[in-house]
């Protein structure tokens, strides 16, 4: 497998969708280029369709884009107005054909299929299109359809690879290009590229910066996708070595601070964005009151030197810019960010100096901690 040794060091950052020269589109094209159909959905996908919107733009491109086929319009805001998906949102502002934006409800419909013969496709593309695609599908592009996969694989088949590489504190992570067969994620590998995982790294950020690798690595590979070779060279998985991604859950988004820093610090990474990480505090005044608070905990780091040793074993104490929550095998949590329902982000520093004198508990497997708030 073509599986690029290159590590690269992945720091916080925030990918951005390239907004070059606008390209020129025909709903109606004569020209002899082969027909590339693109299939994505969210925000992470446009990074794909861009390099795809540049390359076919190139004086010696051999392909087009014919096609962007992406989730049906969704109602979301506060109007729950309805509004196309990300992709088809940025397909249209960079001028391309609404005709040629196609949103079945499901892939496997026999009008849309109808359609996307009609087109006539020598590939179809997908990264993150969020839709089973069933043998029907698969047997209309010649050349096949080939994925951009955000993990090594077979490790991290599934619907969130990156979520669950970071919540298990993986050090390295990549990018695959393969084959899209029927089974999850198990096509042959046309190529790959290893990345190092920065321990502060968020899942929104290093999923952009892999689709954003992947991207040049499917701008690379076309050619020889094109010729064929590419069918040739592709390995073969391993399934004996293979690990699942399922799918993220609210429910798993509650910390538990029975468990050992790192562990937590990993979840807060992993579930950043969507659905987040939260915790219950009580909030104790100076007459006993008790008013429980759900924190969403935002950005954290492991405290390397433990618990300050002045405190007592159980205290939540403000140390260096960050609230330290005590965890368990003695290791504490540096929590740098927090939110409170219906407010903004704020700092830890922030949310301390608005407790004013108060007390704090927070549930740990039943049993409370104490903060003395100085």
């Amino acid at each position: 497998m073509n599986c690029s040794l290159t590590l690269r060091r992945l720091f916080c950052c925030n990918s951005q969708v390239s907004r070059a020269t606008p390209v020129s589109f025909s709903s109606s094209s004569s020209s002899n280029k082969k027909r590339l159909v693109f299939l994505g959905s969210p925000q992470v996908s446009t990074t794909v369709l861009d390099a795809l919107f540049n390359a076919s733009s190139a004086p010696n491109s051999e392909f087009e884009v014919a096609a962007i086929i992406t989730q049906p319009p969704a109602r979301s805001g506060r109007g729950k107005k309805l509004m196309p998906s990300p992709v088809a949102q940025y397909a249209l502002d960079k001028g391309f054909p609404s005709d040629l934006i196609l949103t079945p409800e499901r892939a496997g419909e026999d009008s849309f299929l109808s359609s996307l013969r009609a087109l006539q496709p020598e590939l179809c593309v997908t990264a993150a299109y969020g839709n089973i695609l069933p043998t029907k599908f698969l047997n209309v592009p010649p050349r096949g359809t080939v994925n951009i996969h955000p993990s090594l694989l077979p490790h991290y088949r599934g619907a969130a690879p990156v979520q669950r590489a970071l919540q298990d504190g993986a050090k390295e992570t990549g990018v695959s290009l393969a084959f899209t067969v029927r089974a999850l994620d198990a096509g042959p590998i046309i190529s790959c590229e290893r990345l190092e995982v920065d321990d502060q790294i968020k899942a929104p950020d290093l999923l952009a910066l892999l689709f954003s690798e992947g991207s040049k690595l499917l701008v690379h590979e076309l050619p020889a996708i094109f010729d064929g070779s590419a069918k040739l060279k592709a390995q073969p998985q391993d399934d004996s070595k293979a690990t699942l991604a399922p799918k993220i859950t609210p429910e798993e988004s509650w910390l538990s601070f029975d468990q050992e820093a790192l562990v937590l610090h990993n979840k807060v990474r992993a579930f950043a964005g969507w659905p987040g990480t939260r915790a219950k505090v009580l909030l104790i005044d100076s007459k006993g009151n008790q008013s429980e608070l759900e924190l969403k905990i935002i950005t954290t780091r492991v405290l390397l030197l433990g618990v300050p040793q002045d405190n007592e074993v159980d205290e939540i104490t403000f140390y260096r810019g960050a609230l330290v929550f005590p965890c368990g095998r003695s290791t504490a949590l540096e929590v740098l960010e927090v939110q409170l329902a219906g407010k903004k982000v704020v700092t830890a520093a922030a949310f301390w100096n608005g407790l004013r004198g108060q007390k704090l508990k927070v549930y740990s497997s039943g049993e409370h901690c104490i903060a003395s708030i100085a």
